[in-house]
C-alpha cells in the first residue's frame, strides 16, 4: 500500500514528498508551503489544458484515419488541403528571427557532439557530464577505427604496434586541424611556448610554427617545457599532453603521451526515453540525481575489476595564457534536462479529483526547482554560465503543444521567482503535426527556443501511425530510402536557419546506433556538421571523442552560412507517406524475415524495461551487432508490424508464434546476465512472463495506442511486475 501526505489538496507519496523536504528545497529560497501551493496551482490550471491537447491528438488523428479510409488514391494537394481544413496543417507565421537571450556558449556559438543518458542512471550521468574532455589515443586504441592488422591487436596489455598507429593517425588529425607554417607534426620531436608562439621542433632539427598562430590559447607548465599546450581550431579546444617519462610518451620522440579533445560539449540528462520510471520510487531517483548534477555533489561508486571506483563531476581546468595571465575552462559538459512530453501521467501525486499528475508538469516545476541550486552558485562545480534552465521538451505535436510548454515554463518560473525566459526550451521535431508546422512551433518559443533538432526513430513511428490506415507500411530498411527523410532532415535545418538559430541555438541531428561500430561511424556521421547542424547526438564517451574530430574538419558556421541559400526542401516530399504500391512483391520469405527482426528487436528492449527497470541499453539485434534502444526504436518496430497486422500481410497467429519463437533467441542472448529471467524456457514460464505480454500488446494493441506511443502499455506492465515482486 503507498503511503501518501496531503499537500495543498495534493496526495503525495511520501518519499517523495521527504525528498522535496530533505533533499531539494534546503538551499532554495522556497518553503515546503510555497512549493507545493504554487504547484498545486499550476496543476488545477493546466491540467484541463493538457488534456485538451490530447484529445485534440485524437480527433486529428481520426479525422486522418477516415481520410486515408475514403482516399485510396494518393492526391498531395488534395491532402495538404484537408490537413488544412481540419487544423492539422497551420498557416506560416511571417518571417521572424529568434529572440533568445542568455544562451549558453555552449550551445550558441561552439559546435560539437552531443550526449543523451538516463538520469536514472548516476555512473553513466557522470560519465557522461564528464565526457567534455576525452582522450584520443584511448578512443582510437579501444575502437575498430584501427585495425587489428599486423600485429596492432587491442589484446588484454599495452601493445607498442597498436600505440604507434594511435600515434600515427593523431598526427594526421593534428596536420589537418593545426596545420603547422612548414612540416609535419609527424616529424616533431618537441613542442615549447617561446615568445607567446609555439614552437615546433622538427626531425632534421629545424623549427616552425603554427600556420595560424592564434590557434594557441596558452599552456600548463613551464612555457619551454610545457606539460600541456592548449589549442583551438573551429571553437574546439585541443590539450597536446607532454611526459618523457610516461609510458607513451616514451615511445614518442615529443614525448607527446595523449592528445584530449573537447569532446561533449553539451550532454540531456535524460527523465523520458531512456528511463523507465512509473511511480514515485523511480522519480524520486531521476530527481536525485538531477538535483546531484546541479549541485555538483553527485558521487557513485562502483567496483572496476578489484576496486572501487568513485566517480564524482570534474573541476574545470586552468592554463596560463600566452599573456601570463589565466585561462579557465570548464571540465564538464553542459547539460541540459529532457522532461517527459504531455501524455502521461505519473501516480506519484494525484489531483484534489484523485487523478495522477500529468509528468510534464511535474518535471517541469521539480527539475527546475534542483536547478535553482545551480543558479544560485557563485563558484565551485557551476553548470550554466549563462543563468539559464535549458528543458528539451520531446514529442510536442504542432505550434500549440509548444506555446503550452512556454506557458507552463512562465507558470514555473512564477513559482520560483525566476527571471521570465530562464527556462529555456528545446524543441525536439520528432513529431510530423511538429515537423509540417516547425516554423509555426518555433514562432511559439522564439524567446526561448535555444535547440532543435530531428529525431529519425521517433518520427519514423510517428510517421507509420499516422499513416496506418493509408496502406501497407514499406519495410523499415527501405523507410529510409524514401524522399520524406531527406526532406524532413534537410527542413528542420533550412527552417532553423530561415528562423535565426545560427549561432544562438544548436540545431541537432539524432543518434549513432551502434556504439561498437566507430569506424563506420566515423565515415558516415561527417555527413551530419555538413548538413548545417552545429551539434549530433553519440551513444557513448569515446564515440563524442571522435565525433569531435568531425567538427575540426569542418566549420559547421561556414555550412551553414551556404545553406541558407538554398530552397527550403519540399513539403509534398515530407507529407508522402513512406507506403508499398505493390505488395505482391513481398515473398513469404521476406515477411516472415521482416516479423522475426521486428519481434526480436522488441523483445530485446522490453524484457529488460519490464524485468529490470532499464530504459535505455545496448541490445544485440537479430544479426547479434549490439544497437542503443530505448522507446523510440520500440515505437517504430511494434508500429510497423501493427500495421503489416492491420493490412492483411501477416496474422495474428503468426505476429504471435514469431515473438514466441524469437523470445528464445533473445533468451540466449542473455543467457550471461545473471539479472534476467528467461520468457520461453516452458509454455508455462511464456504464457506467465509480463515481459512477453507486454511486448505482444504493444503490437496487437498498437493501432489504438496514442500517437502509437509505447508509454501506455510499458509503465502499464512494469506496474504489473513490480507489483508481483513485492
Amino acid at each position: 500500500m503507498t503511503h501518501t501526505l496531503t499537500h495543498s489538496g495534493l496526495s503525495v507519496d511520501l518519499e517523495l514528498a521527504d525528498f522535496v523536504k530533505t533533499k531539494l528545497l534546503p538551499g532554495t529560497h522556497l518553503s515546503e508551503q510555497q512549493f507545493w501551493q504554487s504547484f498545486a496551482k499550476i496543476v488545477q490550471t493546466l491540467t484541463p489544458i493538457n488534456k485538451a491537447l490530447l484529445a485534440k491528438r485524437e480527433q486529428l488523428q481520426q479525422q486522418i484515419d477516415q481520410y486515408h479510409i475514403a482516399n485510396k488514391t494518393w492526391d498531395s494537394k488534395q491532402y495538404q488541403r484537408f490537413l488544412s481544413d481540419i487544423g492539422y496543417l497551420v498557416p506560416e507565421p511571417a518571417n521572424f528571427k529568434i529572440e533568445t537571450q542568455q544562451v549558453e556558449p555552449e550551445i550558441a556559438v561552439t559546435a560539437g557532439p552531443q550526449l543523451v543518458v538516463p538520469v536514472s542512471n548516476a555512473r553513466f550521468a557522470l560519465n557522461a557530464a564528464n565526457a567534455r574532455w576525452g582522450s584520443l589515443y584511448d578512443a582510437l586504441y579501444g575502437t575498430d577505427v584501427l585495425s587489428e592488422d599486423d600485429g596492432a591487436e587491442k589484446g588484454t596489455t599495452y601493445n607498442p604496434v597498436r600505440g604507434f598507429k594511435v600515434m600515427a593517425y593523431a598526427r594526421q588529425f593534428l596536420d589537418k586541424a593545426l596545420p603547422l607554417e612548414n612540416g609535419s607534426h609527424i616529424e616533431s620531436t618537441n613542442y615549447s611556448v617561446v615568445n607567446g608562439a609555439l614552437v615546433i621542433t622538427l626531425r632534421d632539427s629545424s623549427q616552425t610554427t603554427l600556420a595560424d598562430p592564434s590557434q594557441l590559447i596558452g599552456y600548463q607548465g613551464e612555457a619551454q617545457n610545457p606539460s600541456v599546450v592548449l589549442l583551438k581550431n573551429n571553437g574546439l579546444h585541443i590539450e597536446l599532453q607532454i611526459d618523457h617519462h610516461h609510458i607513451i610518451g616514451q615511445a614518442d620522440k615529443a614525448g607527446l603521451k595523449d592528445v584530449v579533445l573537447e569532446a561533449a560539449l553539451t550532454t540531456i540528462m535524460d527523465c523520458e526515453d531512456s528511463v523507465a520510471a512509473v511511480d514515485a520510487q523511480d522519480k524520486v531517483q531521476v530527481y536525485k540525481n538531477w538535483l546531484g548534477l546541479m549541485q555538483g555533489n553527485l558521487v557513485e561508486s562502483f567496483k572496476k575489476g578489484d576496486k572501487v571506483v568513485e566517480r564524482t563531476l570534474q573541476s574545470d581546468k586552468t592554463y596560463t595564457s600566452i599573456d601570463g595571465g589565466t585561462i579557465t575552462l570548464k571540465g564538464r559538459s553542459m547539460m541540459f534536462v529532457r522532461n517527459v512530453g504531455h501524455l502521461m501521467t505519473n501516480p506519484a501525486i494525484t489531483d484534489v479529483y484523485g487523478e495522477p499528475v500529468f509528468e510534464g508538469i511535474m518535471d517541469a516545476m521539480f527539475t527546475a526547482t534542483a536547478a535553482l541550486h545551480d543558479l544560485n552558485k557563485n563558484s565551485g562545480v557551476k553548470n550554466s554560465s549563462a543563468q539559464s534552465i535549458n528543458i528539451v521538451k520531446p514529442k510536442m505535436h504542432g505550434p500549440e503543444e509548444v506555446a503550452f510548454t512556454s506557458t507552463l515554463f512562465t507558470h514555473v518560473e512564477e513559482a520560483l521567482n525566476l527571471p521570465k525566459n530562464t527556462l529555456k526550451m528545446g524543441i525536439m521535431d520528432e513529431e510530423r503535426r511538429t515537423s509540417v508546422n516547425l516554423k509555426a512551433c518555433i514562432n511559439e518559443a522564439k524567446q526561448r527556443v535555444v535547440f532543435i533538432n530531428t529525431g529519425f526513430l521517433d518520427r519514423t513511428g510517428d510517421e507509420i501511425h499516422t499513416s496506418m490506415q493509408a496502406g501497407v507500411a514499406l519495410p523499415k530498411a527501405e523507410i529510409k530510402q524514401q524522399p520524406w527523410i531527406s526532406a524532413y532532415e534537410d527542413r528542420n535545418v533550412d527552417i532553423g536557419l530561415a528562423c535565426g538559430l545560427s549561432q544562438k541555438a544548436q540545431i541537432g541531428k539524432g543518434m549513432w546506433p551502434m556504439p561498437d561500430k566507430m569506424a563506420l561511424m566515423m565515415e558516415q556521421k561527417l555527413a551530419h556538421p555538413k548538413s548545417g547542424a552545429n551539434t549530433a547526438w553519440v551513444p557513448s564517451p569515446t564515440a563524442a571523442t571522435l565525433h569531435a574530430m568531425h567538427y575540426h574538419d569542418v566549420n559547421v558556421f561556414t555550412e551553414q552560412h551556404a545553406i541558407a541559400e538554398r530552397t527550403i526542401a519540399s513539403l509534398d516530399d515530407l507529407l508522402t507517406p513512406p507506403l508499398m504500391q505493390d505488395t505482391s512483391t513481398l515473398s513469404k520469405e521476406d515477411i516472415q524475415s521482416e516479423l522475426e527482426n521486428n519481434a526480436q528487436g522488441i523483445l530485446g528492449y522490453v524484457v529488460r524495461w519490464i524485468d529490470q527497470g532499464v530504459g535505455c541499453s545496448k541490445v544485440p539485434d537479430i544479426n547479434h551487432i549490439g544497437l542503443m534502444e530505448d522507446r523510440a526504436t520500440l515505437r517504430i518496430s511494434s508500429q510497423h508490424m501493427a500495421n503489416w497486422l492491420l493490412h492483411g500481410i501477416c496474422t495474428q497467429e503468426q505476429i504471435t508464434s514469431t515473438m514466441a519463437k524469437m523470445a528464445k533467441v533473445v533468451d540466449g542472448q542473455n543467457e550471461h546476465d545473471k539479472a534476467y529471467t528467461p520468457m520461453a524456457s516452458s509454455p508455462e514460464t511464456l504464457k506467465n512472463s509480463i515481459a512477453f505480454q507486454a511486448a505482444l500488446a504493444l503490437v496487437l494493441e498498437g493501432t489504438t495506442q496514442p500517437s502509437g506511443y509505447t508509454e501506455p502499455l510499458l509503465h502499464s506492465y512494469r506496474i504489473q511486475y513490480k507489483l508481483q515482486q513485492s
